[in-house]
């Protein structure tokens, strides 16, 4: 059974009150302690110097009148009766007559001198301030508690609007930040109000900034290369078409028509990256979409269609992601390739391409599609752009796209679309 978890402010709002009761505690026994010693032991001074004239009376055979004493009394606390039969004198705390009183008691010849005084008002003067003691004890935890709570709740506002941050962040939304006040007094320099929270803020801000400023830079250049590639390839594209039939040309155009795509990809990539592409949607049946992608791979590809639905897609940008996905389980993976067309549980429309290959790497599990990077073991070598494009139009559709790999082998990819529509399909 999984416990709930507890809200940093929470925490240090308990953690505060606990803290504050632990010192209120502490406060409240030894206020009490003194204040007992004090009073108490006013009483008992008062009923020892009360004993010591009634052994002077006693002595002289003589009385006062105003002094509380009893010899022998049977009310007489046994461990203080004790102490007089040892020929010592003391005091403690007892009852006489069903009211407490204060004793004190000393040998007299041999007898027991006992005198009493009046205890019940001085205990409940005791009583009253420990309650006294324990009302303030609550009221200033509370007050403590409260402000805790609410310094706290500053604190942890601020927190998750960092945190909120770093997840859009993450998504891709380079733009965002934090926005803290103190955190722009102390990008700023400024030494006044700085604190910790503030300190993070600005660091996220910081990074968000040097990353934004680095992936632009990055798609400035990977889009200036592919277009200062485009032309004179075209040029040599051209040029080797002039060359004579025979097995050089073959191999000449076949690498020339692998640099081609691969600066097409380079340029489709650097417009995903720029954030602007937004895509064209309309109504088409799922499953012939599907069948139409595949075929048009002209790669040996079983489509099962399971579940009949309706979505609202782009139809381009869908066809690219299915053609990227299916190639490349044909080029890393092995036949059987399946495209299965279905619904998952929440009724959303799912496509899974899957193979009989060896999977894809845990590092792709973990981290996703990396640009220039395929290495899978067994699942041959590219330039793994075309997964990488595939996530790029899936985030333009709002398609969620998970890699996984088969209990019994095989990497498998499952596309989960939005929604139905409730309009009638368009035919692709």
């Amino acid at each position: 059974m999984r416990r709930a978890a507890v809200s940093l402010r929470w925490k240090i709002a308990l953690t505060v009150t606990a803290v504050c009761c632990a010192v209120a505690a502490v406060l409240g026994v030894l206020v009490h302690n003194a204040v007992a010693h004090q009073t108490v032991g006013q009483v008992r001074k008062e009923t020892r110097a009360d004993l010591d004239t009634a052994l002077d009376l006693f002595e002289y055979g003589t009385s006062r009148e105003g002094i509380n004493s009893v010899l022998d009394p049977p009310e007489l606390p046994a461990p203080l009766r004790r102490l007089a039969r040892d020929g010592k004198r003391g005091s403690m705390v007892g009852t006489y007559r069903g009211q407490p009183v204060m004793w004190a008691a000393a040998p007299a010849g041999d007898q027991i001198m006992a005198v009493w005084s009046p205890y019940g008002n001085t205990r409940r003067s005791l009583e009253t301030f420990d309650t006294a003691i324990l009302g303030s004890a609550i009221l200033a935890a509370t007050a403590v508690a409260l402000a805790g709570l609410f310094l706290a709740q500053r604190i942890s506002r601020r927190l998750t609007s960092t945190a909120a941050v770093a997840r859009r962040i993450t998504a891709g939304d380079l733009d965002a930040r934090v926005g803290d006040t103190q955190a722009h007094g102390l990008r700023r320099g400024g030494g006044a109000g700085r604190d910790e929270v503030a300190a993070v803020a600005a660091a996220l801000d910081s990074v968000a900034g040097s990353l934004q400023s680095r992936l632009q830079a990055e798609q400035r250049f990977t889009a200036d290369v592919a277009h200062e590639l485009r032309t004179p390839l075209t040029g040599i594209l051209a040029s080797a078409e002039l060359l004579p039939e025979g097995r050089p040309k073959e191999m000449i155009n076949d690498r020339l028509r692998a640099l081609h795509r691969l600066t097409e990809d380079l340029l489709e990539i650097s417009r995903l990256d720029s954030g602007t592409e937004r895509a064209d949607l309309d109504s088409y049946d799922l499953g012939t979409l599907v069948e139409r992608s595949v075929r048009a791979t002209g790669l040996d590809t079983e489509v099962r269609i399971e579940t009949a639905v309706v979505v609202e897609t782009d139809r381009r940008r869908l066809d690219r992601i299915l053609t990227n996905l299916v190639v490349n389980a044909h080029r890393h993976g092995r036949p059987p390739v399946v495209v299965t067309v279905g619904t998952a549980p929440d009724g959303a429309p799912t496509v899974e391409v899957r193979d009989h290959g060896p999977g894809y790497s845990d590092d792709l599990l973990h981290h996703g599609p990396q640009r220039f990077r395929t290495d899978a073991p067994g699942r041959g070598k590219g330039h793994g752009l075309g997964l990488t494009i595939a996530v790029g139009q899936a985030t333009v559709l709002g398609i969620t796209l998970r890699f996984g790999n088969a209990p019994d082998g095989g990497a498998r990819t499952l596309l989960h679309l939005p929604p139905p529509s409730p309009v009638h399909p368009r035919t692709p």
